[in-house]
């Protein structure tokens, strides 16, 4: 597997539990994608302080109060996720660095890089005299990094989604943080209702028994489901199936697990880094007694949208339900 064989920006995204296995899978040729942060209990996903204006104290996913003065002028979004929160909320401009892997809008290919999935250049940051800096929680932002900007008095908000409420209690943070209250709360109604009718579309039938692959390691034979109570393992319950999970920990789910959960039905979330075919998966050793396999009922659908926990959400979640239910009719977007 070539370096950086991951899915950016989830959203995870098992990149503390899978460091070590990625640096491996560079040399070895697996095909593990470690894309999800793990699901750890931490304090409840906040929502944000409904105070118009500045000053503001807002509380962060990991239960940290944040105090802002002012409006933030000058931002640094180290995740894709965040990065797209910003611009879809009308921050996108205010943004003067991200991290490698914000490719969305066409506008965010443009800015500085001053962080690696696993690394950020403090440095660089400290010299751009960012108001705000909004991290990725779990992992996805190293803690020292948080730890050294904070020590330096610069104001970071973490943020994890482990839901898709999750999803949405985080972009109303970001509103509140940015002074853009008003989109925020617009664009989050508009993703809950469109999410709401696309799983309207797919209820209220059997629910097939779906595994959605995360990862999958060449050499070892590891296997990656969506954690429990994951947001992406939401996700696969909101597209009309039941989901078939990992430990919430790890992420890791044994053979014998998945056999006997036997899939119905097994998805693989493809992306540029990590494009695993349904042939290989069906010549992998033991998988063949599960139904999944039997009937060839092994799909492939575009990743991105699907576990990063942005915007874009509502158009994983049509392609996911499209993929597991392909007769059925779904609502146009919005």
């Amino acid at each position: 597997m070539p370096a950086g064989s991951r899915r950016l920006g989830v959203i995870p995204i098992l990149i503390v539990a899978l460091s070590t296995l990625l640096a491996a899978c560079t040399n070895a040729g697996a095909t593990a994608s470690p894309s999800i942060a793990p699901t750890p209990t931490l304090a409840p996903t906040a929502s944000p302080t409904p105070v118009a204006g500045f000053p503001v104290t807002l509380t962060d996913d990991e239960g940290t109060a944040v105090n802002l003065p002012a409006e933030p002028e000058k931002i640094v979004s180290l995740t894709p996720a965040t990065t797209e929160i910003l611009f879809a909320i009308g921050a996108g401009e205010r943004i003067v660095a991200s991290d490698g892997g914000s490719d969305y809008p066409e506008a965010a290919k443009a800015l500085p890089h001053v962080a690696t999935y696993n690394s950020v250049d403090i440095e660089k940051v400290v010299a751009l005299e960012p108001d705000l800096v909004i991290v990725g929680g779990l992992g996805f932002t190293p803690a020292d990094s948080i730890t050294k900007l904070r020590s330096l008095k610069v104001p970071v908000i973490v943020v994890y989604a482990r839901s898709v409420d999750g999803v949405y209690a985080d972009i109303e943070l970001l509103g509140a943080a940015t002074g853009e209250n008003e989109k925020a709360t617009a664009v989050t109604n508009t993703m809950r209702a469109d999410m709401t009718a696309v799983s309207e579309a797919v209820s209220g039938g059997k629910k097939p028994r779906v595994y959605y692959e995360v990862g999958y390691d060449d050499a070892t034979g590891v296997i990656y489901a969506p954690g429990d109570d994951s947001f992406v393992a939401g996700m696969v319950t909101l597209a009309g199936a039941d989901a078939i999970t990992g430990d919430p920990a790890t992420y890791q789910i044994p053979l014998e697990k998945l056999i006997e959960r036997d899939p119905e039905i097994i998805v693989l979330g493809t992306n540029p880094f990590y494009n695993p075919t349904p042939a290989a998966v069906m010549a992998r050793a033991g998988w063949g007694v599960m139904t999944a396999v039997k009937n060839k009922d092994v799909r492939p659908v575009r990743d991105t949208e699907i576990t990063r926990p942005s915007p874009r959400l509502p158009i994983g979640l049509r392609n996911l339900a499209a993929v597991i239910w392909p007769d059925a009719t779904l609502p146009a977007a919005p």
